[in-house]
């Protein structure tokens, strides 16, 4: 029977196993669903085991046949307490008698495969070893719920490779939340072998927008709406325009705004072959020229509107391709020639004939992505499309995105974020509702209602805007908000959730990480389940595939759950490196372990709290003090929901270093808050003094909405430059 069904179900998946040999007999395997044939994939991955799945999951008539042919065990699927409690006795009696058990969790789907709800029979198991179990890869099949069956999965993207990974075997005696951690090393594996099943990021634009033509894809304010097969065809005929033009080019600049002009272009050069470089227009002239010089550019595509709007000019020294020249070339015969690949030709055609210089592999640079510099010199950061897809991926099972949202997208495409948008939008076929300016709070509003956006991203500087400026309804369609960047306020969450109805997800991660390392995720919530997975002060869960780990910053020994460390990050979402940095790359990533920089704990829950930044810390007397602790303490103290203070440090001839507050106008006195700091008890080594803070109009902000922190440092030395020399 098992070979029968490997023979079914051959046409959709390839199946591998990993981890297959650490199964004994008699072992008890954990897994949650996945996807509705995630039952058969085991069962032909494993063989001969006896699972237990609940009757949402048993599918109709053929797949209850198999199912019953199998041995496998359906709970009822309005069963109760009563039910559960039976399918745990069937189990532990299977186990006595030496044979294995695969037990799907209750009812719940979960992209990511997280165990749940488990602990009645952990208790009750004596003695069979325990294995997580890892389903990696159909979730975004066809045979997932909520995806439509498409009409021939097998020849429009070929068979789905699925990695079955086994956990090591855990002791009998083991705990949920032992059980929960020990998932993260099968949840790597298999998303490490993975990637030799997974497709480039040109196919993504291929068969995407092939496979929802119809669909809504793109819009702006200047555009309107442009449907998927459109966004296709221009993008087709883009990148034959611009063939000529970049020629051998194996790096191409970029400099547009986030607009469906600029989303076309990044397509264009992504099917060409071509590693992306959007130049960051808000460190000016100089700062683009010093990423085209690391970056080796020859060429830069931009607009002469976007130019004069945003009163830019564009780099010295390479040749600047202006878009509305470039349109201009594209006659009737071309366009026609784009439609007709857009609707019929395969990948390697479409190549062809627009002159890509490559054919893409998952290990290849697909964007350069120069850090914002919030707190050093950029550097630019190679994203491979191993790493753009396994973040999109981790997210889509997180969070639960897909073709049913509509993401509004006004990070610009040089932010490491705004980068991942576009191609999340791209591969998943989530619509993107493009807005170039998100300082315009109205626009943003009228935006978000207007084509009906479920998912904002944004700053929470740029989130306390919004809720300041805009009325309730303008988020009335809005699902999920989701902040970054710079650490989210409390009081402000609260407050946007009370303004809105809607609660803020806070994510975390860095440009290096491709850039998303955790974010917490909805709650789930069915008959007999709920798990929270947005808790206030946390920044959730790492994604699936993501290994985390808090070492000492000196020793980098391990340290244990609940201590504060520095952050290490390993998974398929790490960076391949620094552009043209061996030796910073060297500094940062070693065997596959990034060290993030962040000061992190995690939680009795696996969630982690972001407590500092090893470069927001001064050493004053010998004793390392924590900025972030200390603009926490000042916003409390006043009540405060939005950012008020920025904290930084001068230099001080006696201690070497002391602290600085920058802030806007305040409604206490300095010296009343000072002394309300030492009231609530913080040491005194972290209280500044009086004459340190600095009163400014506005708080300076990237152009990404985070924190200039290398500008608040300028304007406190400027500042104090009478007491403190120039650091």
């Amino acid at each position: 029977m098992v070979v029968l069904i490997r023979l079914l179900l051959w046409p959709f998946y390839r199946i591998e196993c990993a981890g297959r040999e650490r199964v004994q007999r008699g072992s008890l395997l954990l897994a949650s669903h996945v996807a509705t044939l995630d039952v058969l994939v085991v069962c032909a991955a494993l063989g001969r085991v006896k699972c237990f799945v609940h009757e949402p999951f048993a599918g109709g008539f053929f797949k209850r046949l198999a199912l019953k042919l199998l041995g496998c065990s359906v709970i009822p699927g309005n069963a109760g307490p009563d039910g559960v409690r039976a399918a745990a006795d069937a189990a532990i009696a299977c186990l006595e008698k030496g044979q294995s058990v695969c037990l799907f969790t209750r009812g719940v789907l979960r992209a990511s495969g997280s165990v749940l709800d488990i602990e009645r029979l952990l208790e009750r198991n004596t003695k069979a070893p325990v294995h997580a179990l890892i389903l990696a890869g159909p979730w975004g099949s066809a045979h997932h719920r909520g995806a439509a069956l498409y009409w021939n999965l097998f020849l429009r993207k070929g068979r789905r490779h699925v990695v079955v990974a086994v956990g090591e075997a855990l002791a009998p005696g083991v705990t949920r939340k032992l059980l929960q951690e020990a998932t993260a090393a099968p949840e790597y594996e298999a998303w490490m072998l993975r990637k030799q099943g997974m497709q480039p990021l040109d196919y993504s634009i291929v068969h995407g927008c092939r496979r929802n033509r119809f669909g809504f894809a793109f819009a702006d304010p200047v555009r309107g709406a442009v449907k998927w097969f459109k966004a296709l065809t221009g993008a087709i005929a883009l990148a034959r325009a611009l063939a000529g033009k970049w020629g051998a080019q194996q790096r191409v600049g970029l400099l547009m705004p986030p607009s469906i002009a600029g989303a076309l272009v990044n397509m264009a050069a992504v099917l060409g072959g071509r590693t992306v470089v959007n130049l960051n227009y808000t460190t000016g002239r100089a700062g683009m020229e010093s990423a085209c010089a690391q970056a080796e550019l020859k060429s830069v595509v931009t607009s002469k509107t976007f130019l004069h709007k945003a009163k830019i000019e564009a780099p010295a020294g390479l040749e600047v391709l202006e878009l509305e020249d470039i349109a201009r070339t594209i006659g009737g015969g071309a366009r026609i020639v784009a439609l007709a690949l857009a609707m019929l030709a395969p990948p390697w055609l479409i190549r062809r004939m627009i002159g890509a210089v490559r054919r893409w592999h998952m290990d290849d640079t697909v964007a350069v992505i120069f850090s914002s510099g919030s707190t050093g010199e950029p550097k630019g950061i190679e994203v491979s499309h191993f790493n753009m897809l396994s973040n999109i991926e981790g997210a889509e099972a997180a969070i639960h995105l897909g073709a049913h949202d509509r993401i509004l997208h006004m990070l610009p495409f040089f932010h490491t974020f705004g980068n991942l948008l576009l191609w999340l939008g791209v591969h998943l076929q989530a619509a993107l509702v493009f807005l170039p300016n998100p300082l315009d709070a109205e626009a943003v509003g009228d935006m978000t209602e207007g084509y009906g956006a479920t998912i904002v991203v944004a700053t929470p500087t740029f989130m306390q805007m919004y809720m300041k400026r805009l009325v309730p309804g303008k988020f009335g369609s809005v699902r999920l908000v989701v902040a970054g960047a710079e650490k989210l306020n409390g009081k402000f969450a609260e407050a946007f959730k009370a303004h809105f109805g809607v609660g803020i997800h806070e994510g975390y991660g860095c440009t290096e990480c491709s850039p998303v390392i955790s974010c917490s995720t909805p709650d789930i919530r069915a008959p007999g389940v709920q798990q929270a997975g947005l808790k206030p002060g946390t920044v959730g869960r790492p994604f699936p595939g993501v290994l985390t780990r808090v070492v000492d910053p000196d020793t980098r020994e391990l340290l244990p759950r609940g201590e504060a460390g520095l952050m290490q990050v390993k998974g398929p979402n790490v960076m391949k490196g620094y552009l043209g940095k061996p030796e910073k790359t060297a500094e940062v990533l070693q065997d596959g372990w990034y060290s993030t920089g962040d000061i992190v704990k995690v939680d009795d829950d696996g969630h982690l709290v972001i407590t500092d930044r090893l470069s927001r810390f001064s050493k004053i007397g010998g004793e390392m003090v924590p900025h972030c602790k200390i603009e926490d303490a000042l916003h409390l103290v006043i009540e405060a929901s939005e950012q008020v203070f920025a904290v930084t440090a001068v230099r001080d001839e006696k201690k070497g270093e002391r602290i600085a507050v920058v802030h806007v106008k305040l409604t206490v006195g300095v010296e009343v808050l000072v002394s309300r700091l030492m009231e609530n008890g913080l040491p005194n080594i972290f209280v500044p003094k009086a004459r340190d803070f600095i009163e400014v109009e506005a708080l300076p902000v990237l152009g990404t909405g985070k924190m200039d922190l290398r500008a608040v440092r300028t304007i406190a030395q400027q500042a104090l430059a009478p007491e403190t020399a120039t650091a």
